[in-house]
């Protein structure tokens, strides 16, 4: 057999290949270097798609949502062409990975013409793996304007509605700065249901003077649509609103804790299942997209402000886009819509995961933990064994969920993940 000398290797020559290695990874992009986890496998993925207009800004809403000016037209052409250039831009880090759910949220998305919205989804499917029963949801107001629409958006596509009802009280709805009436509700409900085998209801509670007989009156006429999905959420002042600035008089804590349980039980009584902290539903009715945020999904986000959480074998990165529209709209046609692009510490994965996981009632399989953080089961177990000590979650090893007692103080359980 005949062998190779050895050769010596100048040291020289050795640290510039050493350099050049560095180099060569330095040049990849940051989600395909090294990384500290270990994903065996990525998990689902879902798409959100902000729409950042609405009639009006309410007085109690935080979210990204901009007045829309009557006397112009919404810049529909150029948001889409802005949706195009920023999911194009995306599509490297998300390449064949299959998209389960597509969520146009908003803003108030029924304000864009069905033309658009058919555009935009053609759009979605030219771009990315769109399976055949895909769930897509799209965000509507029962104002009349948006409600002559429906029929339309489904031909486009949608095939899941969600109105934001918030209340069938014309008073409540006054106070709260909404632009339709009671009258428009219900003729809204009545459309949707004609048009979606699914759509959701958004109801609010502890509204501004409301007392519990109104909170029923509420409830009990969302109930009577028979919705197949009832979303029931505690008016809450967030920072940054008129409603912060200037408060409303609302229901003291002890009666907003006393509506919440009520709205619970009206709603299980009238056969939704109460599978998530704000959430009721139909059997085979569950937001398949919002699961995917509980179960600790993936999601990219476009459009203006939009958040995305993206996982990677070795990483798992958070994104957000412009927030103002016009500037949001600027930088997507260069390329560069993401604003800022942040790597989730190891540290801060316990508490994000259980952040979300846990408001599901029925909890999760303590495998999906490492499935999905790619760190081991060991991370979390101290915190485990405290919570299921105060008996705050179930001492089932091979699943975390709340107790009845957990779940009621779903804070105080969030609070041990904390890094």
């Amino acid at each position: 057999m005949v062998t190779s000398p050895c050769i010596p290797i100048a040291p020289e020559a050795a640290a510039d290949a050493t350099t050049a290695l560095q180099q060569s990874a330095q040049a990849l992009p940051q989600y395909l270097r090294a990384g500290t986890l270990q994903l065996a496998s990525l998990p689902p993925l879902s798409l959100y798609v902000h729409l950042p207009w609405c009639l009006k800004k309410c007085p109690y809403c935080d979210f990204n949502s901009h007045a829309w000016r009557e006397d112009g037209a919404l810049p529909e052409q150029a948001y889409l062409a802005a949706l195009r250039a920023d999911l194009d831009a995306a599509l490297p880090l998300i390449w064949g990975r299959r998209v389960q759910s597509v969520f146009l949220g908003g803003g108030t998305p029924s304000l864009f013409s069905p033309d658009a919205i058919d555009q935009l989804l053609a759009d979605i499917r030219a771009r990315v793996p769109l399976g055949p029963d895909a769930e897509i949801t799209l965000e509507a107001n029962p104002g009349t304007f948006e409600r002559d629409r429906f029929a339309a958006f489904a031909q486009a596509g949608v095939n899941r509605l969600s109105i934001g009802v918030q209340s069938f009280d014309d008073a409540k709805l006054q106070a709260l700065g909404r632009v339709h009436d009671a009258r428009q509700a219900h003729a809204a409900v009545d459309e949707a249901a004609r048009h979606f085998a699914s759509f959701n209801l958004d109801l609010m509670f502890a509204l501004p003077q409301q007392d519990m007989m109104g909170c029923e009156a509420d409830v009990r006429a969302a109930l009577a649509h028979q919705p197949p999905h009832l979303s029931l959420y505690q008016l809450t002042l967030e920072p940054n609103t008129l409603f912060a600035r200037q408060p409303p008089p609302l229901p003291d804590d002890d009666l907003g804790a006393d509506m919440q349980q009520a709205v619970a039980e009206w709603a299980e009584a009238a056969g939704l299942q109460r599978y998530e902290v704000s959430a009721y539903a139909a059997p085979g009715h569950r937001c398949q997209h919002n699961l995917n945020y509980w179960q600790f999904g993936d999601y990219l986000g476009i459009g203006a402000g939009a958040h995305s959480k993206i996982s990677f074998a070795h990483r798992i990165v958070r994104q957000t886009r412009w927030r103002h529209p016009q500037r949001y709209m600027e930088q997507a046609d260069r390329g560069a819509a993401v604003e800022t692009q942040t790597e989730v510490a190891r540290r801060d994965l316990p508490f994000e995961f259980m952040l979300n996981a846990l408001r599901l009632r029925e909890g999760v399989p303590i495998g999906l933990y490492a499935q999905r953080t790619g760190m081991p089961e060991s991370s979390i177990a101290r915190a485990v064994q405290t919570a299921q000590a105060k008996g705050l979650l179930h001492p089932n090893p091979d699943h975390l969920q709340t107790t009845p007692l957990g779940f009621l103080m779903l804070n105080d359980v969030l609070k041990g993940f904390l890094p």
